[in-house]
C-alpha cells in the first residue's frame, strides 16, 4: 500500500531536486494520489527525520512552505495536517515536446495562456532522440503535478512511462499505442494524408511527377510516407522519394510534397530566382499549416491538424484532470500553390 513516505522515497533518484524539493513534492503527490487527504495528520517532524533521514530543519522548513502554501496548517499539541487538496493552484507542468517547430510554437502560446498566470510550465525538447527522452524523463519524474508529452514512436518508449501514474500524463500530438488508461490529444497521420492527397489528386494529376523530401531517423511521422506510397500507387502517378532538397534541383512539372520547412525555404528560393509562379510552373504541398504559409507567394496548400484546438483541450485536462482521449481531425487548406 502507497505511504507517503513511498512517494517521497520515489523521488530519490530525481537527481535536480535538493532534500527539501524532494519532501514538498512527495507530499503533493501524496495529496494527488489521495493517499493524503483534507484533514490528513502529517508525521511528525520526528517521525519523518528517522524515516528519512532528513535533518529536522529540512522537515520543518518544507512543512512550512506548504503552510505558506495554503495545503497545511499547524496547530499546538497536533502537529501539521491537510487542509487543501486544491493542489492545482500551485501546479507545475512539465511539457516535453519534440522541437520548437513554427506549428508547435502555436500549440505552446496558447497552451501556456489557456492554463493563465498561476500554474508553471517548463519545457523541454527532445528533438525525437530516444536516450535525451529517456534522460529528461528521469530528471523531471516526481517533480510536476502534470506531464504533457509528445512520444517518440519507438519501442523503449511504452517502458519509460510505465512509472508514471496515468492520471497525471497526457500524451499530445503523436498518438502512442502505450497505455489504454493514458489521455491523449493527438492527431492521426496515415489516413488523413492520404485523404488530402485522394481530394487533390486532380490538380495533381497537371504535373508529371511528384516528390516527397522525407527524412530517415528524423521526427517525420514514417505514416505521412506510407500513405504517400499507397497514393502513387493507386492512381498510378509518376511519384519519387528523396531525402532533402538542395538549392539548384527545381525542375518545372513538378510538385514537391514537403514535411520539414527547411526544405520548404529553399524550393520557394530556387522558385525566386527562376521567376517562377506557384500553381503553374512548379506545385507545392506542405504539412502543417502556420502564419507564414498562410501569406507567403500567394499562400502555400497545406494539410495540418488544428494545434490551437489541440492546446486549448491540453490545457483543460491540465486544468481540470479530466481524463480525455481523441484524435483532433486533419484538414486541407488550399491556396494558390497547388
Amino acid at each position: 500500500m502507497a505511504t507517503v513516505f513511498g512517494k517521497i522515497k520515489e523521488l530519490e533518484t530525481a537527481i535536480l531536486l535538493s532534500k527539501h524539493e524532494q519532501l514538498i513534492n512527495g507530499i503533493l503527490n501524496s495529496i494527488d494520489d489521495k493517499i493524503l487527504v483534507q484533514g490528513s495528520v502529517l508525521p511528525s517532524v520526528k517521525i519523518m527525520s528517522k524515516e528519512l533521514g532528513f535533518a529536522s530543519e529540512t522537515i520543518v522548513k518544507a512543512y512550512k512552505e506548504l503552510k505558506s502554501r495554503g495545503l497545511v496548517e499547524s496547530r499546538k499539541r497536533m502537529g501539521y495536517y491537510i487542509v487543501n487538496e486544491d493542489t492545482v493552484q500551485i501546479a507545475k507542468v512539465a511539457l516535453l515536446m519534440y522541437a520548437f517547430h513554427p506549428f508547435q510554437e502555436v500549440f505552446y502560446n496558447t497552451f501556456r495562456d489557456t492554463l493563465g498566470e498561476n500554474i508553471q510550465v517548463d519545457v523541454f525538447f527532445h528533438h525525437s532522440n530516444i536516450d535525451v527522452f529517456e534522460t529528461i524523463l528521469g530528471n523531471i519524474k516526481g517533480q510536476y503535478s502534470t506531464y504533457v508529452i509528445a512520444p517518440i514512436p519507438h519501442k523503449r518508449t511504452k517502458a519509460l512511462l510505465a512509472d508514471f501514474p496515468t492520471n497525471k500524463i497526457l500524451l499530445v500530438d503523436r498518438y502512442e499505442k502505450i497505455n489504454n488508461n493514458f489521455s491523449h490529444v493527438t492527431q492521426e497521420f496515415e489516413n488523413s494524408t492520404y485523404t488530402a492527397l485522394t481530394v487533390l489528386v486532380e490538380k495533381i494529376r497537371q504535373y508529371k511527377e511528384m516528390i516527397l523530401f522525407f527524412k530517415p531517423n528524423s521526427d517525420y511521422p514514417i505514416e505521412v510516407m506510407e500513405a504517400f506510397k499507397k497514393f502513387i500507387q493507386d492512381f498510378n502517378l509518376n511519384g519519387s522519394i528523396q531525402e532533402s532538397y538542395q538549392l539548384g534541383m527545381l525542375k518545372e512539372g513538378t510538385v514537391y510534397f514537403t514535411i520539414g520547412d527547411g526544405d520548404l525555404w529553399k524550393i520557394l528560393k530556387d522558385c525566386k530566382a527562376k521567376a517562377w509562379k506557384l500553381g503553374e510552373e512548379i506545385g507545392v504541398f506542405s504539412n502543417n499549416d502556420g502564419p507564414v504559409k498562410e501569406i507567403i507567394c500567394g499562400g502555400i496548400t497545406t494539410f495540418s491538424t488544428d494545434f490551437i484546438r489541440m492546446a486549448h483541450q491540453a490545457a483543460q485536462f491540465v486544468l481540470e484532470r479530466k481524463p480525455v482521449q481523441t484524435i483532433i481531425p486533419t484538414k486541407i487548406i488550399q491556396r494558390n500553390s497547388l
